[in-house]
């Protein structure tokens, strides 16, 4: 792969992540405090995500690896959100904004496979040059938090003041500026010919189902969607959390997450062949609990530091446990299902389990509501900190170790 290959496909995540990052952490603060929103609500918004995940896999499968180039689909899908971004930047009350961040998230869900398909389809040994391109999209979400708190868009006053709108404007540009850099990308032919017959049990990866006959597998299975209840809180609330009780640039301080996520991504390696699989996805789970407790716990004020912990661990909590399933995964999946094995984890984890935990998230969120932008946060964040809890001693209990060798 040569450097301008190289300089393409790193600016191509660039945008890709700042996109997502741009407005995805601070609309848990956007809109209650704009367009007063409740938690369910709020909720409805986030599991757009899940919908989105749930519906990729028929939108890559069924258009974009049978009719079209790859990145002929990215830069469409771009264009089509730069303008879908626009609208949300514009919308007045939530009934106004959730159709336009439900067809966003329909929209840019697949993108999210075609930046790999694209990346993948230039490289010779993806194993080794993959981590270097895939290391710009982190850099992207980190920038596009930094750059909200740098022009102050999520202080108290940039709050108050609804200049989080322009996260959806600085967005809806990117978008653009990548749906046009799109047509400029190495072609990415479509995998399958035209004449090639592809049934929805192909598409949906459900030839992997097979695997969960075995025993290990259902529990990791069961586990991974699980453990994404607690997860959706994070996602969903986190960002509304740390400006409700008033830490300052919450979304520039939420970078810390994909910073420690770099840095952990370098250590897993070591740890996974040291401790094993097991023990790995374990001390994911434990940060879970623990991060919750450090939330439940910590305050705006002399106990912020626990907070920042709390958003660090995130690098652990990630990794840990969806890098080495996703590890996992593969190992016991035969050459044949690969492919469909990783699809059916990511169609459980962020289609199910998070439209699932979204929904919880917010039920208990609106449940400990005081008064108007104001929670009852430490009961919040103890929900998932025991949930976590529960599915770490079953998963302890129920899995039974075995040795997976780390590709990298």
């Amino acid at each position: 792969m040569n450097s301008t290959t190289k300089f393409q496909l790193s600016l191509m995540m660039f945008l890709e992540f700042f996109i997502w990052g741009g407005w995805f952490v601070t609309m848990g603060i956007y809109l209650p405090n704009t367009l007063k929103t409740s938690a369910g609500e709020i909720a409805m918004a986030y599991s757009t995500q899940s919908w989105g995940a749930i519906i990729a896999p028929f939108i890559v499968g069924m258009i974009a690896d049978r009719y079209f180039n790859a990145e002929r689909i990215l830069g469409i899908s771009h264009l089509i959100g730069a303008v879908l971004m626009y609208q949300l930047a514009n919308a007045v009350d939530f009934g106004a904004f959730y159709p336009y961040v439900l067809g966003y998230m329909i929209i840019y869900m697949p993108t999210l496979a075609l930046v790999n398909s694209v990346a993948f389809n230039q490289m010779k040994d993806p194993s080794k040059e993959f981590a270097f391109v895939r290391v710009f999209g982190t850099i992207g979400w980190i920038v596009a938090g930094l750059a909200i708190s740098y022009f102050g868009w999520d202080s108290e006053v940039g709050v108050q003041e609804g200049l989080l709108k322009n996260t959806f404007l600085m967005v809806a540009g990117a978008s653009a500026l990548l749906g046009i850099f799109s047509f400029t990308l190495p072609k990415t032919p479509p995998k399958t010919s035209k004449g090639e017959k592809v049934s929805i049990s192909d598409i949906l990866g459900l030839e992997a189902l097979k695997l969960l006959k075995n025993r290990n597998f259902l529990i990791f299975f069961i586990a991974s969607i699980l453990i994404c209840i607690p997860l959706a809180f994070y996602y969903q609330h986190a960002g509304q959390f740390l400006g409700e009780i008033g830490v300052t640039n919450p979304a520039g301080k939420m970078t810390i997450g994909q910073i420690s996520e770099v840095l952990f991504m370098l250590l897993l390696p070591f740890f996974f062949k040291r401790f094993g699989f097991k023990m790995t996805i374990l001390a994911g789970m434990l940060a879970w609990t623990v991060r919750y407790l450090l939330f439940a716990y910590g305050d705006g004020g002399e106990l912020a530091f626990m907070l920042l912990i709390g958003i660090a661990l995130h690098g652990i909590c990630y990794d840990f446990f969806f890098v080495s399933g996703q590890i996992y995964t593969d190992s016991k999946a035969g050459e044949k299902y690969k492919s469909a094995a990783q699809g059916l984890i990511t169609l459980a984890t962020y289609g199910v389990g998070m439209l699932i935990g979204f929904w919880v998230a917010g039920k208990i969120t609106d449940s400990y509501l005081i008064s108007e932008n104001v929670h009852d946060w430490k009961h919040i964040w103890t929900f998932p900190a025991i949930f976590a809890a529960v599915v770490l001693v079953l998963f302890a209990i129920l899995f039974k170790n075995e040795e997976i060798e780390y590709k990298e």
